[in-house]
């Protein structure tokens, strides 16, 4: 039997398992929700919460508090110094540092061993289960595994402890056959300087036999557009066994016509929701464009609807009432010791039996400055229709809000770069409005007759505006993206600064 055909069977393995948490899916999140209980009622944080009296769910809601980053951060430093036992009850070796893109400073997350076995290589494994399932016919085992990753970081108080994107945590602890199944090589994918990085993976991996490729869609076009240069070819010459791309980070809305342009034909394409807190979505279906809720990954699920985000009392539901069609932001409590976690991101549930989902946006990336609540779902889906309307492609943009300080009119304002430019802009911004229009009817609302806000205004960046903002910003490869949206003006006019 051929290797690639054993793995694959191992893998389908795991199929009964990922079956039973989407028909049970109540019942495996209360004992994902005892196990971390019972895990934590003797580390700092669960002595203070009295972890050995919460018997339930409900408590649990009732005496732990919701936190973000800076809630936690005194504990994580503790941790980062060599404390054990703070947050969670096993050993923490490592720290993921956060792409998120709302703030300037590093966020560094505590990565446990059950969070590394049970939640990230987990995912990892059932992504390729999944797409064997799908794809029977796959010799996906045949060749190499492309991953686009981070580099390690400096931990400046105690170098005992491993920190660096979640990517090279999941590379630096690799079993050996799965390092012989990825490329490039270790000493290259950690290196920490990324011009550096692509330049050496681009000569590299154009030699390999290359079957799939994971990554961030923005950062990996980029690679691919490099491969192309670097060897006078197109991909499907260079890699002929080409199969599979497994994407995630960002939106892959925007990028798929380019991709589609360079890749063969009949690439596979499938999203996933991996962070630096965990591995919470796969693609399970050809035919849908949500992603399965993982459930049994050691990560307890609650949510706060959108429209209660700005209020003082949140309401917090646990995953049996959310409702589909409308917009949360996840809480998470996890095995590497993050409690009542909000991680930043926002979804919308298309559907309960199973539960899928699709990403809408970050917490913190959206306008809303006169009640519109504009998403970076929202623009995604407009930008396609005026994209395709025009015959252009973008390669990245932001959003704010801008007001006329001598008219006190008030409107979007749109940073856009383009890999192939509309011929007329006007034409674009309009159809862009329009389409705003029809996903968001707060938007609609408020555009009417300019009553409230006026028609948006739009700047062409030049060639590599954001990547050159992103370098400023020590945010090159990785998981790092560009903030899409922002409800104030800090990014937009960092961003203007560049080519004004």
């Amino acid at each position: 039997m051929p290797l690639s055909t054993l793995i694959n069977k191992i893998m389908l393995r795991r199929i009964p398992q990922i079956e039973n948490f989407m028909k049970n899916p109540i019942d495996v999140q209360h004992k994902v929700f005892k196990s971390l209980i019972e895990n934590s009622k003797e580390t700092v944080w669960g002595k203070y919460y009295d972890y050995k009296s919460i018997k339930n769910e409900e408590t649990f809601n009732s005496r732990v508090p919701l936190n973000d980053y800076n809630t936690l951060l005194p504990f994580f430093t503790r941790i980062l110094k060599g404390e054990q036992n703070v947050l969670w009850s096993s050993e923490i070796k490592w720290f993921s540092k956060s792409s998120g893109t709302t703030s300037t400073k590093s966020k560094f997350i505590p990565v446990s061993k059950e969070s590394l076995e049970e939640c990230h290589y987990k995912g990892g494994k059932d992504m390729l289960a999944l797409y064997c399932n799908n794809h029977s016919d796959s010799n996906i085992f045949s060749g190499s595994s492309l991953a686009l990753g981070g580099s390690r970081q400096d931990n400046v108080y105690n170098n005992d402890i491993f920190c660096g994107d979640v990517s090279a945590i999941l590379i630096n602890n690799l079993p050996f056959w799965a390092e012989w199944y990825r490329v490039p090589k270790k000493e290259i994918a950690l290196l920490p300087e990324w011009e550096e990085k692509l330049s050496k993976m681009i000569e590299t991996v154009s030699k390999e036999d290359v079957s799939s490729l994971s990554g961030v869609p923005s950062w990996m076009l980029l690679l691919l557009n490099g491969i192309i240069d670097y060897t006078g070819k197109n991909i499907e010459e260079v890699w002929s066994n080409l199969e599979v791309y497994f994407h995630g980070g960002v939106s892959f809305r925007p990028y798929r016509e380019q991709y589609e342009k360079i890749l063969p034909k009949q690439m596979n394409y499938m999203e996933t929701y991996n962070a630096s807190e965990g591995f919470f979505g796969l693609q399970d279906r050809t035919d849908l464009d949500s992603m399965l809720l993982l459930l049994d990954y050691g990560i307890y699920y609650e949510f706060i609807p959108f429209e209660d985000l700005e209020k003082e009392e949140k309401r917090i539901l646990p995953l049996a009432d959310v409702e589909t069609g409308k917009n949360y932001a996840m809480v998470i409590s996890t095995n590497g010791g993050l409690w009542r976690y909000m991680i930043g991101d926002t979804i919308c549930f298309t559907e309960k039996t199973p539960y899928r989902f699709k990403i809408t946006g970050r917490t913190k990336n959206y306008i809303n400055m006169c009640g519109e609540e504009l998403i970076v779902d929202n623009a995604d889906k407009a930008l396609g229709m005026a994209c395709k309307a025009t015959d252009s492609e973008i390669i990245d943009y932001t959003g704010a809000p801008f007001t006329n300080k001598h008219t006190n009119e008030r409107c979007h304002e749109w940073v856009i770069e383009f890999k192939k430019e509309p011929e007329d802009l006007r034409k674009f911004t309009e159809i862009f409005d329009r389409s705003l229009q029809n996903v968001n009817s707060d938007y609609e609302a408020k555009r009417y007759k300019n009553f409230v806000l006026q028609m948006p205004i739009l700047h062409i960046a030049p060639n590599n505006t954001f990547y050159t903002w992103m370098k400023e910003k020590g945010k090159l490869g990785g998981q790092h993206k560009v903030p899409r949206l922002s409800n104030d003006r800090k990014i937009i006019e960092e961003i203007l600064k560049i080519f004004k």
